[in-house]
This record gives structure tokens, C-alpha cells and sequence, in this order.
């Protein structure tokens, strides 16, 4: 939190692996911190085919965990929530290609700060083929990795419209990691 907001963030989203309650104590986190910065809850959560970020939907009431993303689509959608595919070109638990079969998504994560620069840049250019707009995220495992890449809104978020917000797409992700000249070549 203190990284978060020396660096100016506006606000952080937590989205722990696999569970929603995971997240449960950035309620306490909202007490000490809220005057000072925007805090919000998800999940990174498991579909069959990868993982995706889930928010306004508590994921451990529905009975979702590895469903085909089809599914966690329409039902995190029809219970209100948003549901954005994460480090969609990881490998491993990323959905790579599938992205542009999956109706529904409002959002790819473009730029993840765990990732790989080629990654980031083959999933903002997919985010453009599909005409979705694309969110950045740190995937913050240490205080040192907080604001590598965040999203900008072109709105003032609040607790209150972030979801319509998400909903909208008026945002656009952002990568703060310098690029080394090796990585240019």
C-alpha cells in the first residue's frame, strides 16, 4: 500500500489466485488506507482454458472453478461482474489464441508486469484486433513490482463506477519497465 501511493496511484485492485476470500483483508486495508487511495477486490481465476481476471462477483459462491470460460463469462456477466483475460500469451495457464473465440470478455490484459515485453505487445495487438481496449497490471507478487504496469481511465474512478467503467472500456493500459536495447533488436 505505502509503494502504491508514494508512487501516486490513485487506487490498487487485489485479485488473488483462485479465491475471491483471499482478498478478504483488504477491507481492513480500506480502514487504514482509504483517505488516501482507491482499493478494490477480484480474483484471478481459473477457467478451463486459463486464467482471467474476475471483479464484482464473489467466484466462491458460483460453482465455476477450471468451467470452460464460456461459462465463467456468462455467469460472472449475468450476476454483474467483469470478466478480462489475463497474460493471455504466458503460456501455461494463459489462453493465448482463445481469446478471439471467447464473446463476452470486456477487456485482454495487455500489459502485465510479469510478463515478457514480446508478450505484452502480441496482447495489446490482439486487444486491437478484437476492438477491445486493454488494462495493465502489475501482477505484484513484491512491494517493488507495484506500478509496473497499471491502467489509466479516462474517468475519475470511483468504488462506486469502476465496474461501469471496466464495462465502458474508456481506459487504456500503461508499462512503466524501461525496454533494454537488446529487446528492441
Amino acid at each position: 500500500m505505502s509503494r502504491a501511493i508514494a508512487l501516486g496511484l490513485d487506487g490498487i485492485a487485489f485479485t488473488e489466485h483462485y479465491s475471491f476470500e483471499a482478498s478478504e483483508p483488504v477491507g481492513r486495508l480500506r480502514e487504514r488506507y482509504g483517505g488516501a487511495i482507491l482499493l478494490f477486490r477480484g480474483v484471478e481465476f481459473s477457467a478451463a482454458e486459463g486464467h482471467c481476471l474476475v471483479f464484482g462477483v464473489d467466484t466462491d459462491r458460483l460453482d465455476l472453478r477450471f468451467a470452460p470460460i464460456r461459462d465463467v463469462v456468462r455467469i460472472v456477466t449475468m450476476a454483474g461482474g467483469v470478466v478480462i483475460p489475463t497474460h493471455p500469451y504466458r503460456g501455461g495457464n494463459s489462453m493465448g489464441e482463445l481469446i478471439f473465440a471467447v464473446p463476452g470478455i470486456s477487456a485482454v490484459e495487455g500489459y502485465n508486469g510479469a510478463n515478457m515485453h514480446a508478450m505484452n505487445v502480441k496482447a495489446v495487438a490482439a486487444a486491437g484486433r478484437m476492438g477491445l481496449p486493454y488494462t495493465g497490471g502489475s501482477d505484484a507478487h513484491l512491494p517493488n513490482e507495484v506500478g509496473s504496469c497499471y491502467t489509466v481511465f479516462d474517468d475519475a474512478v470511483t468504488d462506486e463506477n469502476f465496474l461501469p467503467l471496466l464495462r465502458a472500456g474508456r481506459f487504456t493500459g500503461m508499462d512503466t519497465r524501461k525496454i533494454s536495447r537488446a529487446m528492441m533488436l
